[in-house]
């Protein structure tokens, strides 16, 4: 499967070159693709919550930290994506199976599989979304479908700054659930962005053909 890395995007390009890519896969002008990326630091909110809900930081130190606020389609709570963050954007086509429960499984398998390649245990936690090393969330999930096209995905923190994870109840998990973490944060040297790419890369086309192949 093809992979782009489309450097550093603003939010609102990114989503609008999205939607893009998904029509000319439902096309067929293009075939499936993994899409890199890594965003300006912006609050995504999701179709769960309403405009606002868990933001905890008002307008003043939103713009004081250089943070703007995007209210998005895919699926899920509240989120922060920011620079040290690789975000997933796989653009794929689930018509073979169409199970987006199953989806949102292999997705944080590949996460598990590749936190797994750098010494870390992950796992995902019963009734909470995402990907966690014990109490610590250091993933979030949350996509939208189109015509059994995919798009939006997944998001690992390597090394975002996470003082800005402060300004949200992320994924409106509190405190008492857990917090938030990064491979920098668990690991005594992190790898870099790029080496992380690669083995997520490598995860998802090697578990693809099988996933979409299953019944």
């Amino acid at each position: 499967m093809p992979v782009q890395d489309w450097g550093r995007t603003a939010y609102h390009d990114s989503t609008r070159r999205q939607k893009a890519q998904v029509q000319q896969r439902i096309d067929g002008v293009v075939g499936d693709e993994l899409i890199f990326t890594e965003h300006d630091p912006v609050y995504t909110i999701g179709l769960r919550v309403g405009a606002g809900a868990h933001l905890l930081w008002d307008p003043a130190k939103l713009a004081a930290q250089g943070i703007t606020v995007a209210e998005t389609n895919r699926g899920g709570d509240i989120t922060y994506h920011g620079p040290g963050q690789i975000v997933g954007y796989p653009i794929v086509d689930l018509s073979a199976r169409k199970d987006l429960h199953a989806y949102l499984r292999f997705l944080e398998e590949i996460m598990i599989r590749t936190l797994g390649a750098f010494g870390l245990a992950a796992a995902r936690r019963e009734g909470l979304t995402g990907i966690w090393l014990a109490d610590r969330k250091v993933a979030a999930i949350g996509v939208a479908v189109r015509r059994w096209v995919t798009y939006h995905g997944f998001a690992l923190n390597v090394d975002p700054d996470l003082t800005h994870f402060d300004g949200i109840v992320p994924c409106g998990i509190a405190s008492s659930d857990g917090t938030v973490t990064s491979l920098a944060a668990e690991l005594p040297a992190a790898p870099t962005m790029a080496e992380v790419r690669t083995v997520l890369a490598e995860e998802f086309q090697r578990l693809w053909p099988e996933f979409i192949n299953s019944e």
